[in-house]
């Protein structure tokens, strides 16, 4: 009898600790939609939810735009404005500006001052160079018309200071195309007509003058020029001349035979003559048939040389900007007027 009562104690406090881890395993378990439920409660956000949150979030930010707005005076909300107008233009300018420097070699007016070939002429004696003014206007395409007008200015002889050498002006017109649009230094080759070389003669006249002599033709240079979208301008360059008029030395005349050069016109040479009087006691001068160089050199002007000169000028803007650009030049009219700009 007592093994089945202590056999019914048994059962009952096993069934008692049966009872316990059960409802200990109930209270754990948590089914599929109330835990999406309580994970929406703990911050998830469903999809659904998605837009609207962001709405939300929107409207608080603009609520805290206008609460941040709200304790500003008009005259403080007026240059907020300004100062977000200025900054959107800035930036604006900024593209404007990156579209120039993409090529600063189109619709450009330059004036010019120099010394050397380009401006115009360049020479052997005396000064040596030439002084004088051009023009040049750069087309879309990087390449440029120009011309120049120029002067040899009268000087003193340095070897001889009883005698002058004689002055003059000459003229150039010619093409250049410019190299690399997106670098402010640019290459560039030159083509061009007028007057491209000088000396003085020999001997001078019956006022101790040396005469000038200029001589026309092409010449041909390689320019190194400095150009942005600033104002300045730097122009060097190098080159050669050719003058086909001094290509042709003229042949001795055989009075006899009567073969040669009775003409030329080459004008670094001329003819030798000798005083002759005649019976009624009149000085005629009679050719001898011989050519003579008139300048030091006994073989004449060379019908080729290198030149060089340098020049400096004054660029205009862009003559036929884009809207971009006009935009923000007057954008630039306008901040310079009311004065923002200097803040």
């Amino acid at each position: 009898m007592f093994k089945k009562v202590l056999l019914t104690l048994c059962l009952a406090t096993f069934m008692s600790w049966a009872q316990d881890d059960f409802d200990d395993d109930d209270e754990g378990f948590v089914s599929a939609p109330a835990a999406a439920q309580e994970d929406d409660d703990d911050g998830f956000v469903s999809a659904s939810d998605g837009e609207g949150s962001r709405a939300s979030m929107a409207s608080a930010g603009d609520e805290e735009e206008d609460f941040s707005d709200a304790g500003m005076s008009a005259a403080q909300r007026r240059e907020m404005a300004e100062r977000k107008k200025f900054e959107e233009e800035q930036r604006q300018d900024e593209y404007a500006n990156s579209l120039r420097r993409r090529d600063w070699l189109r619709n450009r007016l330059i004036f010019q001052i120099g010394m050397g070939s380009r401006y115009p002429i360049m020479g052997e004696t005396g000064m040596g160079m030439g002084l004088g003014a051009g023009v040049e206007y750069i087309l879309p395409f990087h390449l440029a018309v120009f011309g120049s007008f120029g002067f040899v200015p009268k000087g003193t002889d340095g070897d001889f200071e009883d005698w002058d050498l004689e002055g003059g002006t000459g003229y150039k017109v010619g093409l250049n195309y410019y190299l690399f649009p997106k670098n402010p230094l640019h290459l560039g080759v030159s083509v061009s007509y007028g007057t491209v070389y000088f000396d003085h003669d020999i001997k001078p006249d019956d006022s101790n003058l040396r005469a000038l002599i200029k001589v026309d033709g092409f010449q041909f240079d390689a320019l190194i020029t400095y150009l942005s979208d600033e104002w300045y301008y730097l122009q060097f360059s190098i080159g050669m001349y050719y003058a086909p008029k001094l290509a042709k030395t003229p042949q001795n005349y055989d009075l006899e035979t009567k073969t040669g050069d009775e003409s030329t016109d080459n004008p670094s040479f001329y003819k030798l003559e000798t005083p002759v009087t005649d019976n009624e006691g009149n000085v005629n001068m009679d050719w001898e048939g011989e050519w003579a160089s008139r300048v030091v050199d006994p073989k004449g002007m060379s019908k080729t040389g290198i030149v060089f000169g340098i020049a400096i000028g004054y660029a205009l803007p862009e003559l036929f900007p884009d809207d971009t650009e006009k935009r923000r030049r007057e954008r630039e009219k306008a901040r310079a007027r009311s004065g923002v700009a200097g803040r």
